[in-house]
């Protein structure tokens, strides 16, 4: 499958392209960025062509693995997807539940296929685990997700739309990915702001199962963590550790995708309309958090 990257930051970079560059089931056409420069040294590093248009990488590619800010997204998805290209997405799909209806709304259009890169659903310990899960009875879950990216050195440290969004809406979709398909829908969102940047989230599930988030980018170094627990009649469970790299879980992601386009199954558990849920509720959070302040 011919794919095109659309993004030229580190995640691009280090992840996205890594993975696409050694994938035997993809040809890396090109790369196209809002930074030219560095959408030409991308391109150069694995061998591909660097775009200055990215309707005409569009024009060139069946797909599209996506890199950049949620809001810039969302737009050049939907214009993929009008063009008939096959969607890798990163997380979250957009900034508003308006824009991710737009993005479902076109992939529905164009019949492609589409997948929301949610990293550790697509590590297989990990996987394992939630379908497991998915078949037991649970009370709640709590999900505890400290980190620090803003310190010196780290290559997210000046991502403007992290430092406006925070954890809620950067790591936020990761809990998620988790918790919904092992609880369940959700019918009720609580959030409020804590120290350091933290948002606290309460979700109830239709299930009557109710988890809890605490999620932040600026916690003090010597605080991080990363901790999902599922508690329930049976005891309590603790999600394992993830022992693959990015670059592992988006390969899985390619050929997933590859696969569901080529099958043409168009219903993947992380696709654009699971992306859309995973939006509105974070769009709900952001409600409640801001009814506090």
């Amino acid at each position: 499958m011919r794919f095109g990257l659309l993004g030229t930051g580190h995640w691009a970079a280090e992840t996205q392209g890594a993975a696409l560059a050694v994938h035997p089931d993809v040809d890396f056409v090109g790369v196209w960025g809002r930074d030219p420069a560095k959408a030409e040294v991308i391109a150069r590093r694995y061998g591909a062509r660097a775009f200055g248009d990215a309707d005409d990488l569009l024009a060139d590619v069946d797909a599209v693995a996506v890199a950049l800010p949620p809001d810039v997204q969302a737009e050049l998805a939907e214009r993929a997807a009008n063009a008939g290209r096959h969607l890798l997405l990163d997380k979250p799909l957009a900034l508003s539940v308006e824009a991710a209806d737009r993005v479902v709304a076109a992939v529905e259009a164009a019949g492609v296929a589409s997948l929301v890169f949610f990293t550790s659903r697509f590590d297989p310990h990990v996987d394992i685990f939630v379908k497991e899960a998915a078949e037991e009875e649970w009370d709640g879950a709590r999900v505890t997700m400290f980190a620090s990216i803003f310190q010196s050195g780290s290559p997210y440290a000046t991502s403007p739309w992290r430092r406006d969004k925070g954890g809620l809406w950067d790591i936020g979709p990761h809990a998620l990915a988790i918790v919904l398909p092992v609880l369940g829908p959700v019918d009720a969102v609580a959030a409020m702001d804590g120290l350091h940047g933290t948002t606290h989230v309460l979700l109830r599930h239709a299930s009557g199962a109710v988890s809890t988030l605490a999620l932040t980018l600026d916690a003090p170094p010597a605080a991080t963590m990363h901790e999902f627990v599922l508690y329930g009649p049976d005891g309590v469970v603790v999600m394992p550790e993830s022992d693959g790299t990015p670059v592992d879980a988006f390969g899985a992601a390619i050929s997933q995708l590859v696969g569901d386009a080529a099958a043409g199954r168009r219903n993947h558990p992380c696709d654009v309309r699971f992306g859309r849920e995973v939006v509105a509720i974070l769009d709900a959070a952001e409600s409640a958090r801001r009814a506090w302040t």
